[in-house]
């Protein structure tokens, strides 16, 4: 065996030991051959590693590509030089809308990054008397799936009440096919804020990681009781962390993104999970140890991880361990990304060990800046016509639902009242969660007066046609102007959801995200601010991010404009129609009490003049 180069004196992570030491690192072929004080093959390319750090390469295993409003390919274009070589991505929004075919079109793709996947296993999220998906999966489904060597786990189960029902439902089903396939699949879980019997009871059924918002205590909680916990950043406050640090829980957690929106996907992924992971007090070798060889053990992937003779040679090099911008980055011992400087001169740190891949990898990104969406793009997909279609035709043309008008946004009564008391979902300025409120509002020639009264109003029209659904809720905490925004990525059924404080411009951004059969659409005095088109399924972009982003951009700047407070508006107001992230969502159907999945009504109680209730007998 002969080695292809060797990276001499760099500072390499020791995995088991979770330190850094001076070593040198042979690759041959696609794996690490050799990791010595001291290697001398005569004859062999030398790489000068002095000063540097050498990690493996990261490995997220808890995302969606669709969070980031794009593909496969485009995503590992992005991701892939910032460190991150292996992802495990669950396309259940893509299979919300087109169910299994939308999921092996994602499959088909090929990329340098390694992508396995997760099936999905709550589509649609509730079921289809709560809400209307454009598919779902099921059983049949799941099994030929499971087949799959790149499919890993099933996807994180979020359905509380059907996993623990006595009757055996649909989802007991899923996790029975995935038992009996073979190749030892784990199953992720959503299980945002149980606790005690609740929690051990979800357990019990077999779901045993969690990627949700954790707490100092869910930390301690979950992990005694045998969970594995997926903390993504929201989590990674400086109280959790301390938890983590101090119980030493490390062999049992991973870092992980989650969702990643396309303007922030641009400044870094799993590699900002980590800097921030130690900016919050981890050590940065356990934060490493975290997004590196925990991550690649839950999954089985045991190939990867580590750098060590067999290992499949993924790894990053770092200049230092606070900026965590990758100088290089290996994959399968090709270098597929090598820095530049602000001259645009290549590092040449790399010396010729897989330069032009890397070089190729760099001036991709500069052909995709410049094929701008907002450029002409055909019905099939091609940029400028250059390019083979993307995805079927079909993907182009799926929102199918009526084009609203000023009346679709007012709220009347059928029973004689002065005021109606109504079920608010009460959003926070961090998070996704709602709370349940109660607040009165005034009720004129039998409309409730919504306009001015402080709430928005949530409109949700069935996009697949069939049912033409459209169901109503009030929102405290959203937009304090008047203006509006709508969208087709309002996870995870993808209805078309507008939120406003006027009708007129609840129209304009419904009837512009018709027009672009998907997107992200805000509007104010009547006309369209600004939008981001999402044509495939109206959920991805099939153009270069770096056009989406800036786009993307400009809808959080208006919604910004319009009041909105969020460390995350565009996942806020999302995640309205997510009928299993607490406490109280907007399904097609109305509004859906999370944990014991009733519906609520909009009004709670009529009220006469004097402010008693009326009783109403209908």
């Amino acid at each position: 065996m002969r080695a292809d180069f060797v990276i001499k004196n760099a500072w390499v992570f020791m995995t088991y030991r979770q330190c850094f030491e001076k070593r040198d690192v042979a690759v041959a072929g696609e794996s690490f051959y050799c990791v010595s004080p001291a290697i001398s093959y005569p004859g062999v390319n030398v790489v000068d590693g002095t000063g540097k750090y050498l990690i493996p390469g990261l490995i997220d295993i808890h995302m969606h590509i669709e969070s980031s409003m794009t593909y496969p390919q485009e995503f590992s274009r992005i991701t892939l030089p910032y460190g991150v070589t292996t992802v495990v991505a669950d396309a259940h929004e893509i299979a919300n809308v087109f169910g299994l075919e939308g999921i092996r079109c994602f499959m088909e793709q090929k990329t340098p990054q390694d992508i396995f996947y997760a099936i999905p296993s709550s589509v649609p999220a509730t079921n289809e008397t709560l809400e209307t998906a454009g598919a779902s999966i099921g059983e049949a489904e799941v099994r030929r799936l499971a087949e799959e060597e790149r499919v890993l786990c099933l996807g994180e189960v979020m359905n509380f009440k059907d996993l623990t029902a006595d009757e055996d439902t649909l989802i007991k089903r899923l996790i029975r096919c995935c038992r009996e396939s073979g190749g030892n699949k784990r199953i992720e879980g959503h299980c945002p804020a149980l606790s005690g019997e609740d929690l051990c009871r979800f357990i019990y059924e077999g779901v045993d990681a969690d990627h949700t918002q954790q707490t100092p205590e869910s930390v301690v909680e979950k992990t005694d009781l045998g969970m594995f916990l997926e903390l993504q950043l929201k989590s990674l406050t400086e109280d959790v962390v301390r938890a983590v640090c101090n119980n030493g829980l490390y062999e049992n957690v991973a870092l992980v993104t989650d969702d990643t929106m396309p303007d922030r996907l641009l400044k870094g992924q799993l590699n900002r999970i980590v800097e921030a992971a130690v900016k919050a007090g981890m050590p940065v070798e356990k934060a490493i140890y975290c997004a590196t060889f925990t991550p690649a053990r839950r999954m089985h992937l045991d190939d990867r991880g580590l750098i060590g003779p067999g290992k499949l040679a993924d790894f990053v090099v770092l200049r230092d361990l606070e900026s965590f911008e990758p100088e290089a980055v290996f994959k399968s011992g090709k270098c597929m990304f090598e820095e530049m400087d602000a001259a645009g001169v290549w590092s040449g740190v790399m010396g010729e060990c897989g330069a032009a891949e890397a070089r190729g990898v760099a001036e991709a990104r500069g052909v995709a800046e410049a094929c701008d969406v907002a450029e002409a793009r055909d019905i099939s997909g091609n940029c400028n016509a250059a390019f083979p279609p993307l995805f079927p035709a079909h993907f182009y043309h799926s929102v199918r639902c009526k084009k609203a008008e000023p009346g679709d946004f007012t709220l009347r009564v059928d029973v004689p009242c002065a005021a109606v008391r109504v079920n608010v979902m009460k959003i926070r300025t961090f998070g996704t969660f709602t709370e349940q409120v109660v607040r009165t509002l005034p009720v004129q020639d039998g409309e409730i007066c919504w306009q001015g009264s402080g709430l928005t109003l949530a409109a949700l029209f069935e996009r697949y046609g069939k049912n033409g659904n459209i169901s109503y809720g009030l929102v405290e905490g959203a937009f304090t102007g008047r203006g509006a925004a709508a969208t087709t990525w309002s996870h995870d059924s993808h209805n078309l959801l507008v939120l406003g404080t006027s009708a007129k411009d609840m129209c304009a951004a419904q009837n512009r995200v018709l027009e672009l059969q998907g997107g992200y659409v805000a509007a104010e005095g009547g006309r369209v601010t600004a939008e981001a088109g999402l044509p495939v399924g109206g959920i991805i972009s099939d153009g270069p991010v770096e056009a989406l982003a800036k786009q993307l951009g400009r809808v959080r700047e208006a919604m910004r404009r319009l009041g909105y407070e969020n460390n995350n508006e565009i996942m806020s107001m999302s995640t309205l129609c997510l009928p299993v992230s607490p406490s109280l969502k907007l399904t097609d159907f109305g509004l859906l009490e999370v944990k014991t999945q009733r519906r609520v009504a909009l009004i709670q109680a009529f009220l006469d003049e004097n402010g008693c209730e009326i009783k109403h007998l209908g």
